[in-house]
């Protein structure tokens, strides 16, 4: 990365397009060429002339085609940029690079809950799930019975919460749809964040509780029930049961308390939303490096959202432990392609309007900077969508680029922590896993403080290494996961957030 003066960064010595560090007028100099457009901050410039057709190339990599002649000095984004298709010949196994492991005795440690089947918890909830729309009401009556008064009782459950959706019924009771829907249930009913889990339905749906728990060997116990509206006698009655389940929960599940556990323990869902053109630039490579930290340690970081890494899985592809997992990757990235057709849809409908006013241009672009949170480390394994974890270190679930419904996958994995980088300024955040959101420039961290947890823009304003907020993110992650709340915890973010993927028709 070249920086010539205060107006511009050149990324790689190849690129034929260097980004705006600031505004830039008609007629100013920068990289020795005179600027014939304005350019807004985060935007692009020819630094060559780019024939109709040629490849526009930023990071070393194609983020489009020239739509037509593009000279040199002038702003390079949709109007005169194509999108093309990735057409790659994969590459597997061809980049690795081990990480040096931490041996067990020096690793880092943090406070959570350690659980009898061994799986630590960063925080201690008790959720009340829903495998129907139509429980929803009851699940949501009975978390709010339980306010700020009566928890203030029990000191050592972060809270109750219900996890309610849309579906449920109306789909097929088999398939893409009905599978992930019941895998993430599966995986919030054994989430180490939640000690104890009320499942409610209505009685009649098409995702029946009994064949979650048989296709599963899930058995009840005190700290997991099930019940129905109909088996109950109605909504009234679910709900008053359902309080006095959760009331003879809270006392056990209060007596659990934190011990120090070894960061081996964390689950990282590495997550981007409201990007810019900074996201490539600052905040993803930092998170990247902290993941890095993290798998070095012997945990776990889990990139998503397939459609955000189209056109750059080839760099995964190439650090896949072995042919069968680069298999898997291509093989979601086809599943896509395939899925995007049969909807009438395009994946260069990412980037969004606020992505593109940002500087993103093409999803090709936008990829290139999201996978950069995935770090260095070899890729261990690809995960259908929330699909149980298997094996440590970083991994890759498939999921949609929509923000609550990609964590929710993750969650779902075992993520036990959320990291979340922005450039325009997303408000998000998750329970029962805690999220913390990493600025990509000052600009928006100054204006959002009460929001954002780092300021990974430091990178450009202060000229911090890379290294250096990665290991500030580590840092953070540890004290959040041993209870420290974060901005969106602080601001009652999380439990709307619960968005299982909706895959096929609803009928």
């Amino acid at each position: 990365m070249s920086v010539d003066d205060i107006l511009t960064i050149k990324l790689n010595s190849n690129d034929n397009v260097a980004t705006a560090f600031n505004n830039i007028a008609k007629g100013e100099i920068t990289q020795h060429i005179k600027v014939k457009n304005d350019i807004p901050k985060g935007h692009k410039i020819a630094l060559k002339k780019i024939l109709k057709g040629e490849k526009i190339i930023k990071y070393d990599q194609i983020i489009g085609l020239a739509r037509n002649d593009i000279n040199i000095g002038e702003h390079v984004h949709v109007e005169n940029t194509e999108f093309k298709s990735t057409e790659h010949d994969y590459e597997f196994s061809t980049s690795i690079r081990l990480p040096n492991f931490v041996p067990e005795s020096q690793r880092p440690t943090f406070d959570g809950f350690k659980r009898p089947n061994g799986q630590v918890g960063t925080r201690n909830y008790i959720g009340i799930l829903t495998s129907v729309n139509c429980s929803a009401t009851a699940a949501r009556n009975i978390a709010n019975a339980f306010d700020d008064n009566i928890l203030s009782q029990y000191p050592n459950v972060d809270g109750v919460v219900s996890f309610t959706h849309g579906t449920g019924c109306g789909m097929a009771d088999s398939g893409d749809g009905f599978e992930a829907l019941q895998r993430v249930l599966l995986g919030y009913i054994q989430h180490p964040n939640l000690a104890g889990v009320l499942l409610i339905g209505l009685g009649c749906e098409a995702n029946q509780i009994k064949f979650l728990l048989d296709a599963y060997n899930l058995n009840e116990n005190p700290f997991f029930q099930t019940m129905t509206i109909q088996e109950m006698g109605g909504l009234r009655k679910t709900i008053e049961e359902g309080i006095k389940r959760i009331h003879s929960m809270l006392p056990e599940i209060n007596q659990l308390k934190r011990s120090p556990q070894s960061v081996e323990h964390l689950s990282l869902a590495l997550q981007c939303g409201g990007s810019d053109a900074w996201s490539g630039i600052t905040s993803n490579p930092a998170l990247g490096h902290a993941a890095d930290l993290l798998v070095k340690n012997g945990g776990t970081a889990v990139l998503a959202e397939t459609p955000e890494i189209y056109g750059a899985e080839h760099l995964l592809t190439r650090r896949a432990i072995n042919k069968t997992v680069g298999d898997k990757l291509v093989d979601r990235i086809l599943w896509w392609e395939d899925y995007v057709i049969r909807n009438k849809g395009s994946l260069n409908n990412n980037p969004s309007p606020g992505n593109k006013a940002g500087g993103l241009t093409t999803i090709l672009e936008k990829s290139l900077g999201a996978a950069a949170k995935g770090g260095t480390t070899p890729l261990n394994d690809v995960l259908l969508y929330a699909e149980k974890a298997k094996s440590k270190g970083f991994l890759f679930m498939d999921s949609p680029g929509y923000d609550p419904a990609s964590v929710t996958g993750q969650i779902a994995t075992g993520c036990n922590l959320v990291s979340f980088t922005t450039g325009r300024g997303s408000a998000f955040g998750s329970k029962p896993s805690p999220s913390i959101k990493i600025a990509t420039n000052t600009e928006m961290y100054e204006h959002m403080k009460e929001d954002m947890d780092v300021n990974a823009g430091k990178v450009v304003t202060n000229n911090e290494s890379i290294e250096t907020v990665g290991s500030e993110i580590f840092d953070l992650l540890v004290r959040v996961a041993s209870g420290e709340k974060s901005k969106s915890e602080k601001q009652g973010l999380g439990d709307l957030e619960f968005v299982p993927w909706q895959i096929g028709a609803t009928m």
